[in-house]
């Protein structure tokens, strides 16, 4: 069992940048794979990074590559995603989830989710 909190969204202006967090619970924390979605208002929600227990990455390279960064401190049971460059369409609520596959881009392929954290970017 994970549990997922993220932290650090808010309202920046476009070009400005935002780190948000993700502490999960449990000892399996450093066995899971953990990436980090967004969903926009009436948008399904969509994959932008995930990087595996042994730090492979993998990002949306159509929409955050370049800009956004995944990161983990399994000391900490925490994985972090630092925005740069923050677009008006970066505007989200950001989620984190947890599963066993790496690479997974889809939604049914992690188990656990956060109750997300608000990003708004404005122009």
């Amino acid at each position: 069992q994970v549990q997922l909190v993220e932290s650090g969204g808010g309202l920046v202006q476009a070009g400005n940048s935002l780190r948000l967090s993700c502490a999960g619970s449990g000892r399996t924390f450093s066995t899971v794979a953990m990436g980090w979605f967004r969903q926009a208002p009436g948008k399904e929600r969509e994959f932008v990074c995930a990087i595996s227990w042994s730090n492979e990455t993998t990002y949306n390279t159509g929409s955050v590559k370049g800009r956004f960064t995944i990161s983990r401190d399994n000391a900490k049971n925490t994985v972090y995603l630092q925005m740069n460059s923050l677009k008006p369409e970066d505007t989200a609520v950001y989620y984190c989830a947890a599963g066993l596959l790496y690479p997974a881009t889809g939604t049914h392929q992690y188990k656990y989710w956060g109750q997300g954290t608000q990003v708004t970017v404005s122009s």
